[in-house]
């Protein structure tokens, strides 16, 4: 059997997953079943909890699959997309980029130059969820409340790198830098500011901080939802599970 299946319709479910095991769906699921996919009993979808692997179900009455597993549970590299949300579909944009690009977590960051007073963190959990529906993910990235970005960093574990995308630093070969920089095997914090930059000050305090590689995203300047495609997909590649050297 191939390793995805992107032919069945997939379905996150909030319930442990077990041979023979009876679930019920939410309200919204059993209707996009029935009524936009005109599925009926005996058919067959899969279904995935972020914690039990993925497993085939058969509808019965189009509420309740019983489910046979066939992938095993995997896990993200350990990967923050650290950044400062925008607005709307900018913001569903971002979130769904980056668990397509694997981060197993999101924090959001209010800065100086935030454009974004609250941050709706239930949307971004809906758009975690569909974009790993649609994506063959098993993992759900976790979604942090929104802090003040100077909290964050006082807060993080000092020993993580954190991969600081800063528009002012000197144009160089982003690839090299990461491959040269210091040791990401107990995780990396990918930060990306918002669209008008980090305040210098924010800048002061980020220079200072351990285990920090200051990263250029090349000679164009990027929007933040770019910004972030960019940076995600460098990580992945240089020092990510696209390298294989996943931390985890």
């Amino acid at each position: 059997m191939p390793q995805f299946d992107f032919r069945a319709p997939r379905l996150f479910v909030d319930a442990s997953l077990r041979a023979g095991e009876t679930v019920t769906l939410m309200r919204d699921q059993s209707n996009y079943l029935g009524n936009v996919l005109h599925l009926s009993g005996g058919d067959t979808i899969l279904v995935f909890n972020g914690r039990d692997g993925e497993w085939q179900a058969q509808i019965s009455g189009r509420k309740r699959p019983d489910a046979l597993a066939i992938r095993p549970q995997d896990h993200l590299p350990d990967l923050a997309y650290v950044f400062a949300p925008l607005k709307h579909a900018r913001l569903d944009y971002m979130v769904q980029k980056a668990v397509e690009m694997g981060a197993a977590s999101l924090q959001p960051v209010l800065t100086r130059f935030t454009q974004v007073a609250r941050v709706n963190t239930e949307r971004m959990r809906a758009n975690v969820i569909e974009a790993a529906e649609q994506c063959g993910i098993l993992s759900i990235a976790k979604v942090a409340e929104p802090q003040p970005l100077e909290g964050f960093l006082n807060k993080r574990a000092s020993q993580r790198l954190l991969v600081f995308c800063d528009e002012a630093a000197e144009v160089a070969n982003p690839l090299d830098a990461l491959k040269c920089g210091l040791n990401p095997s107990h995780g990396i914090d990918v930060l990306i500011g918002p669209e008008g930059g980090f305040a210098e000050e924010e800048r002061a305090v980020l220079k200072r901080q351990p285990a920090i590689l200051t990263l250029s995203l090349g000679p164009r300047v990027l929007r933040a939802d770019t910004a972030g495609v960019a940076a995600l997909a460098l990580v992945q590649a240089a020092i990510g599970d696209w390298s294989g050297n996943a931390q985890r």
